[in-house]
């Protein structure tokens, strides 16, 4: 009996062990409309999941050629993608007040709610300057998750949730190789989260990501068996020792 619950117990560490590599979280910022029309068919082609981060920002209200709409934000949630908050204007988290950041956290979170989507538990700050008190302030309110800036892995058992670092940022100068090189660092409990934004992105050509060289990614994650989750889900996939 000792010796099958030894066997048991090696299983369930080489399980996890297992799970605990190659985990990825796939992150979309500032609610770009190829979110909907380009993005979400791939994934859901690959079986990845991913959170897209909303924003009211930019010309949101006005431009429904380059951004989505509420519709489109709500099929995401309906196709099982998480919706995540990138506030209301878009405004970098140290330059306000905290009653003024916690209006555009809020102001996301009512409309999530109008739109029948679930409140949300993960955050993405605008131009990836944090705070210590903005992530007291996601810590009031419920948030478990938030992405910040950096170029390295997120490490569960070092990092705050609520302030965690990326290993990729696509920009239109990123190489495949360099993709490659920040999902390689998702081993010994440390998770890649990878950050996007349009792709294509019209609007904003600093951060746009050739539809070809997206397609060339997620391959990539795809033949490298990695297990490629929303945000949110980092919960049930994160070892717990």
């Amino acid at each position: 009996m000792r010796t099958i619950l030894l066997l048991l117990l090696l299983a369930t560490s080489a399980l996890a062990e297992t799970t605990a590599n190659k985990l990825v979280v796939l992150t979309f910022d500032d609610s770009v409309a190829s979110h909907a029309t380009f993005v979400a068919p791939l994934l859901k082609k690959h079986g990845f999941g991913a959170t897209f981060f909303i924003t009211e920002g930019f010309e949101f209200l006005v431009d429904k050629t380059h951004y989505m709409t509420w519709a489109q934000i709500r099929g995401l949630h309906d196709m099982g993608f998480e919706i995540g908050n990138h506030t209301r204007k878009h405004a970098g988290v140290t330059k306000q007040k905290p009653e003024q950041l916690q209006a555009d956290v809020e102001h996301i979170e009512n409309q999530c709610a109008a739109n029948g989507i679930p409140r949300p538990v993960s955050f993405c700050y605008p131009g990836y300057a944090s705070s210590e008190a903005a992530a007291k302030l996601l810590a009031s309110r419920g948030y478990l998750f938030a992405r910040a800036g950096g170029a390295r892995p997120y490490d569960p058992a070092k990092d705050n949730p609520l302030l965690m670092p990326q290993a990729f940022d696509g920009k239109p100068e990123s190489t495949l190789e360099q993709f490659k090189a920040a999902v390689a660092q998702a081993r010994d409990g440390k998770v890649a989260v990878l950050t996007f934004h349009g792709v294509p992105d019209i609007k904003h050509p600093w951060v746009n990501t050739d539809p070809a060289n997206f397609e060339a990614y997620m391959n990539h994650l795809k033949q490298e068996g990695c297990t490629v989750i929303a945000m949110r889900d980092l919960q049930r996939h994160l070892r717990k020792d």
